[in-house]
């Protein structure tokens, strides 16, 4: 069976992102083939578009190893994604379909309910799910991707401060799917932008661990569904 280097590019990606690999450390692809349970083809494929990415470098007499970003270049990074959250907003009022609005409105109301509730373990993916499908609404696939992707690198170089009042954000998420369902891309803007602002002053730069350690044992990539 011949693993997609898409695949193996993901459950690499999820083990940075997730501080499984410390920054700086070096990925050999010998052991990235043993512990994903795969040859060195895909792993060596995945690590170049990982280097595209900026998660990856390769150093000389080093070989490829985890990136090390700056604070500023962090910084930048959550400012880009502020910017084009908003952006994402404003042509998903346009180009939405009825299948995201339905999915969007059904997130709001698991968002309000786990908030009534005092559920705050579920909030985190479901916000996250939220913003995914307000951005795949958009109908822009390049943007969606690029938005994705810093996500993930956000998430790699930030942690993020429960929300002292998370219901306050369920309303914000509600008054952005009502402007969405209305069609008016300037108020969906709007409150995007705010939104984004508020959300992005709760994000405090992730220390790095040094060593350059494994720090959990990891299972294969999911081979589930493929086939040659």
């Amino acid at each position: 069976m011949r693993i997609p280097a898409h695949s193996v590019c993901t459950a690499i990606r999820d083990d940075i992102v997730a501080g499984v690999y410390e920054r700086g450390g070096r990925l050999t692809e010998e052991l990235l083939a043993r512990r994903y349970g795969v040859s060195r083809v895909p792993v060596r494929e995945a690590l170049r578009t990982l280097e595209a990415e900026g998660f990856v470098v390769t150093r000389r007499h080093a070989g490829a190893c985890v990136a090390e970003p700056t604070e500023q270049e962090a910084a930048d990074l959550l400012e880009v994604r502020t910017l084009l959250e908003p952006l994402a907003a404003a042509r998903a009022a346009q180009r939405r379909t009825d299948a995201h609005l339905k999915v969007l409105r059904g997130l709001v109301r698991l968002g309000q309910e786990r908030s009534r509730n005092g559920r705050g373990e579920d909030l985190r993916s479901l916000d996250g799910w939220f913003h995914e499908t307000l951005t795949q609404a958009s109908g822009s696939p390049g943007l969606s991707a690029l938005l994705t992707q810093l996500r993930h690198k956000v998430a790699w170089m930030y942690e993020v401060e429960p929300p002292a009042a998370p219901a306050e954000i369920w309303s914000e998420h509600a008054a952005i799917v009502d402007a969405v369902t209305r069609g008016d891309a300037d108020r969906a803007r709007t409150l995007t932008a705010a939104h984004a602002a508020r959300t992005a002053a709760a994000h405090r730069p992730r220390p790095a661990r040094g060593g350059g350690r494994v720090r959990d044992p990891q299972h294969a990539v999911n081979t589930v569904g493929l086939r040659n």
